[in-house]
């Protein structure tokens, strides 16, 4: 099962030091502009040569831009029997709107 989070309660999370891998799957063009700090860069397009890198064990925040990339990036680790694994709902924009002002935005 996927579940989704907030930005503000990922951030409670982090801050809290819950162990969580942050997956952003965002292009690293994207990720030059922006990204939250510690996160794992694997690009979605990516994401099936290199899923070996990441614990399927592992607490999993999928991270894109607005959400829906994160969501498929999800879906795909749900069907490789990864099981704890949560979008992050508006993805780094709502990160950055509700979370980190100043953030840089595209």
């Amino acid at each position: 099962m996927i579940q989704s989070i907030r930005p503000t309660e990922l951030k409670a999370r982090l801050d809290g030091g819950d162990q969580l891998v942050l997956l952003d799957v965002r292009q690293p063009e994207e990720v030059e502009i922006c990204q939250i700090e510690g996160a794992l860069n694997i690009p979605l397009d990516q994401l099936a040569s290199r899923s070996a890198e990441l614990d399927p064990e592992a607490e999993i925040v999928c991270i894109c831009h607005h959400g829906m990339r994160s969501a498929n990036a999800a879906a795909f680790l749900l069907e490789r029997d990864f099981e704890r694994l949560i979008n992050l709902t508006g993805g780094i924009d709502g990160w950055a709107a509700t979370v980190d002002p100043d953030m840089a935005r595209y």
